[in-house]
């Protein structure tokens, strides 16, 4: 247990964090918004922001609110109907963060990208001049997939960036950020111990084909990640150096006790993933 609390307490010494917030996190299987979640999370992250941190925020959700404000109650499966969700979602999602930013004395700025923008080296660049300009004049950039003109990114194949969670891993890697937070709905990764019960795992030391064998559960009809899509965004990021934690974004204050260092979630350690 010494050395996990080591590894814990190393990570109050982030100073640029990326935190990932998934669409069952903010929003009902309706589609409806958890406003009372959604302001806590904004809370936690607006204190990171004014003790001096720097903070990113990659948002899930666009297209559960364009759901809600069509009144549809299934999440649409063909790619004209998902951009549409999105493209009326997409403002409402903004325009409460805002709102509840400002209450913070927060500024906050939209930035969205695709999987191409990755692939290409001056659009890549362009990305990571202006993020790096919104953090020095103090904004709190909140980003997300551009659902409305992707194509392949936005179907369930091989290219989708996986409810954003390989997209904040990429914007790790893109700003050299310290530390991933990945809000889900669970506390980490779930895997049977050697009495086969099933258990939180509190470190990684490495992901391997065995932590994918462990995986617990899928993505449901609103979020396309699953732990899987975790796992693997997390490795990406750890093989660049920086620290990840997975953890239940539904308890209150959980990014304050992240970076407390407390034992909650998953813990994946910089460096070190296989």
């Amino acid at each position: 247990m010494r050395p996990l609390l080591r590894y814990r307490e190393g990570i109050r010494d982030a100073r640029r964090i990326v935190v990932k917030i998934g669409t069952r996190v903010l929003v009902q299987k309706t589609g409806r918004p958890e406003m009372r979640r959604i302001r806590s999370l904004v809370r936690d992250v607006s204190r990171l922001h004014h003790s001096g941190r720097e903070v990113v925020i990659v948002t899930s959700g666009a297209i559960g609110a364009g759901m809600e404000a069509l009144g549809m109650k299934e999440r649409p499966t063909r790619l004209p109907e998902l951009q549409m969700a999105a493209a009326v979602g997409q403002s409402r999602l903004m325009a409460r963060y805002d709102k509840l930013f400002s209450a913070e004395r927060c500024t906050v700025g939209q930035v969205l990208l695709t999987h191409d923008d990755f692939h290409h080296k001056l659009r890549m660049m362009n990305a990571r001049r202006t993020l790096e300009t919104l953090l020095r004049r103090g904004v709190i950039p909140i980003v997300n997939e551009n659902d409305v003109v992707a194509d392949e990114e936005i179907i369930a194949d091989v290219k989708k960036l996986g409810d954003n969670d390989l997209l904040a891993a990429l914007l790790v890697n893109l700003i050299r950020a310290d530390l991933l937070i990945i809000l889900t709905t669970v506390d980490g990764l779930q895997a049977p111990n050697s009495a086969g019960q099933v258990r939180r795992v509190p470190c990684l030391e490495a992901i391997t084909r065995s932590t994918f064998r462990a995986v617990c559960g899928k993505g449901d009809e609103l979020s396309t990640g699953g732990m899987a899509s975790k796992l693997r965004a997390a490795r990406l990021v750890a093989r660049s150096g920086a620290g990840v934690v997975i953890a239940d974004g539904r308890k209150p204050g959980v990014i304050t006790r992240v970076i407390e260092g407390r034992d909650v979630g998953t813990l994946v350690l910089g460096s070190v993933a296989g």
